[in-house]
Order: structure tokens, then sequence, then C-alpha cells
């Protein structure tokens, strides 16, 4: 039996735990940074609750085709941090259609219909260490492949995504 492939990344940020939390659940908040860099936010509904989800499309800017990329988070796991302890954040991800059903990566056919992610805001001296990690749910073998010849791809686009975090948490901080 192969072993699953599991996506991890890690980065600091100079900012109090409850701060990042607002900034993954919280709308309002999580609209000014997520998703890859020049891409719009169309829609975003959160239910932040255990089966709750996160509904989202993102449009790729024009010269990259323009068209809009639907996904979904299904919310298993929500411990909100404090001053002294870390909190977590699990939950299947996927790609979707626009009425929030689970389709194919748009680009990848064979990519995991459904991923298990977790992220931990682990207390870090004055600031927060964010801990991701992504495994595949229910993957063919096939699949597992394609997720693990596409992890320098997940950490360019993970990396990026948490560079437009940091530039938020930094405007945010300075508000």
């Amino acid at each position: 039996m192969t072993e699953t492939p599991i996506f991890r990344l890690s980065r600091r940020f100079a900012a109090p735990p409850r701060l990042l939390w607002s900034a993954y659940t919280e709308p309002e908040r999580l609209r000014l940074w997520w998703g890859p860099r020049g891409f719009r936010w169309v829609r975003g509904d959160l239910d932040l609750r255990q089966q709750g989800t996160f509904f989202y499309g993102m449009k790729a800017p024009e010269e990259a085709g323009g068209a809009i990329m639907w996904g979904k988070w299904t919310f298993r796991d929500i411990v909100a941090p404090t001053v002294a302890a870390s909190g977590v954040l699990s939950f299947t991800v996927s790609f979707t259609d626009p009425d929030g059903q689970a389709i194919r990566h748009p680009m990848s056919p064979t990519w995991p219909l459904a991923l298990l992610s977790t992220t931990t805001f682990v207390v870090d001296e004055g600031g927060t260490r964010l801990d991701c990690t992504a495994v595949p749910i229910d993957a063919t073998p096939e699949e597992q492949a394609t997720f693990a010849a596409g992890m320098d791809s997940l950490h360019q686009g993970w990396s990026g995504t948490l560079n437009q975090l940091e530039e938020y948490l930094t405007r945010a901080q300075a508000a």
C-alpha cells in the first residue's frame, strides 16, 4: 500500500492569534486576502459551524482567461485560539460548480475530488505560527500520485496566498 501524500506548510506572522482567526473566519476580512494574487472575489458565503460551509467564487484575471473558479470548505473542527492556547480549523475542501456541487479540478482531471485541510493557529512568542496540512480523501492511487506531483505547485500557490494574508495583517494592525 502506498503512503498517502501530505502537504505541509508553516508560516509565522507578527500578529496575534485572534487576528489571524478573524482573518480566516470573518467573510469581510477573508475576502481581502484569500485566493491567488490577481483573482477577484465574486462570492463568499461563510457558515462557521461543524458541517457548515465556506462557499466561494473567484474570477481569474482577464489575461488568465477570466474564468470563475468555485470552491467549498465543509468544516469539521473549529477551535478558536486564545492568548495561551492554539486553535484549529479543519475542513474538507473541493472545487465546485456554481451550485456548490463538488467537481474535478478545472485543469487536472486526476486531482483528488476532496482534501482534508487542517490549519493550526499556534501561539508563538507574541505572534502566531500557522501550520497547514492537506491530504487527499478517498483518493485512488492515480489521484494520490497527481497530488504528490503537485506539491511544488501547492507550495507556490499557498505561499502566494499567505503573502496576501501577511499584507492584509499589516494593514489591519496599522488601522
